[in-house]
């Protein structure tokens, strides 16, 4: 269970790790498709970088945190084929760590950090007028579509197919 845990916060670390490098380094549009059609109509592609060489120290980040995600999963399977999970076991560990995830995501990216810190809007200011007086991010329903049953169904179907081999 600990070494769940600590998979779950590598993986909510790296999901970090992208959002950051694609809203403050990239700095691409096209990496902003959950964000709402009010505030994504506001945003106007950016030609110049933050600081020379802000892309490419964004694309690094990101190439980070994607093998930090592969990681968690290939850790987290082999761990399980090396301790003998059945179904259940792969199961309760892809649906702990996609949970405590989605957790993270609602509290920490679309409370914290887009209605109270205002991370989305100070690149992006522009979008102020569209985001501004949300008392919560902007997809709950979305959120909430994958936290009940996108999240468990997927854990279900990997925990299927490791118990397959």
């Amino acid at each position: 269970m600990l070494l769940t845990v600590f998979l779950a916060i590598v993986f909510c670390a790296a999901i970090t790790i992208l959002l950051i490098s694609a809203v403050a380094f990239v700095q691409d549009e096209r990496f902003f498709s959950s964000a709402p059609k009010d505030a994504l109509a506001l945003v106007k592609p950016r030609n110049e970088e933050l600081f020379h060489g802000a892309r490419a120290v964004g694309w690094v980040l990101m190439v980070i945190g994607a093998l930090m995600i592969l990681g968690v999963g290939v850790v987290s399977i082999w761990d399980g084929f090396r301790s003998g999970y059945s179904f259940m076991g792969f199961f309760l560990r892809f649906v702990s760590i996609f949970t405590i995830y989605k957790a993270y995501d609602m509290i920490f990216f679309d409370w914290f950090l887009l209605c109270k810190f205002r991370f989305f809007q100070h690149y992006y200011p522009k979008t102020e007028p569209a985001l501004n007086g949300r008392k919560y991010g902007f997809n709950l329903k979305s959120q909430l579509l994958k936290l009940l049953l996108i999240f468990p169904g997927a854990s279900a179907l990997a925990a299927w197919i490791c118990t397959r081999f």
